[in-house]
């Protein structure tokens, strides 16, 4: 995993279970619970889109990859929200090598 994976989940795990809300912006989302982490996780999503739809059109990526870096914060705080951290995202995507975008979709259950 990359040391800037490793070390932002170092520091989720820490202000999940240390740090107070009123002084850590990360400890304050898992106060207020998986909704309020979910919606701020639909906001980011939603500056992702937007931000990549201007980037089409002028060129510039500089706010896509902004947006898409509180994207990934974001789902990394609800990963730790849940007991879970960027290397089981990594895991998961180093599985899929060598199979077809097709073939992996095929191969999940469906609920």
């Amino acid at each position: 995993m990359s040391d800037v994976l490793r070390q932002l989940d170092m520091i989720l795990a820490a202000r999940k279970s240390e740090a107070d809300a009123d002084s850590s912006y990360v400890a304050s989302l898992h106060a207020k619970g998986l909704n309020k982490i979910l919606e701020k996780l639909g906001e980011e999503c939603t500056e992702t889109i937007l931000s990549a739809k201007d980037a089409e059109r002028s060129g510039d990526t500089k706010d896509l990859v902004y947006e898409t870096a509180d994207l990934w914060f974001h789902s990394l705080v609800m990963l730790s929200h849940l007991g879970e951290n960027a290397d089981a995202v990594l895991t998961e995507l180093a599985r899929r090598f060598d199979l077809s975008g097709l073939e992996e979709k095929a191969s999940r259950t469906k609920s």
